[in-house]
């Protein structure tokens, strides 16, 4: 009888895509006039809302009515955007 051992391979199905700070700028300067964003911040959190930005400071509010949900934010702490 022969043994056969198996190696199992673990992944993660979640995308670690992070944007370079000027990109996220960019961004963030173009999704000011949009009705919802989704920020994805590098501690794991995931706001979706209406955006303000504030583009000498490099600061914004990110505001979701529904859930009644306010989250100040810099530059540094986003991940990814998506509007």
């Amino acid at each position: 009888m022969q043994r056969q051992t198996k190696t199992l391979m673990s992944t993660t199905s979640k995308k670690n895509r992070e944007m370079l700070p000027g990109k996220i700028y960019d961004s963030l300067h173009s999704a000011r006039t949009a009705d919802k964003v989704t920020l994805h911040f590098k501690d794991g959190r995931v706001v979706h809302g209406a955006l303000i930005f504030n583009p000498f400071k490099g600061t914004g509010r990110v505001i979701n009515i529904d859930q009644e949900v306010s989250i100040d934010f810099a530059i540094n702490d986003i991940r990814d955007l998506k509007f």
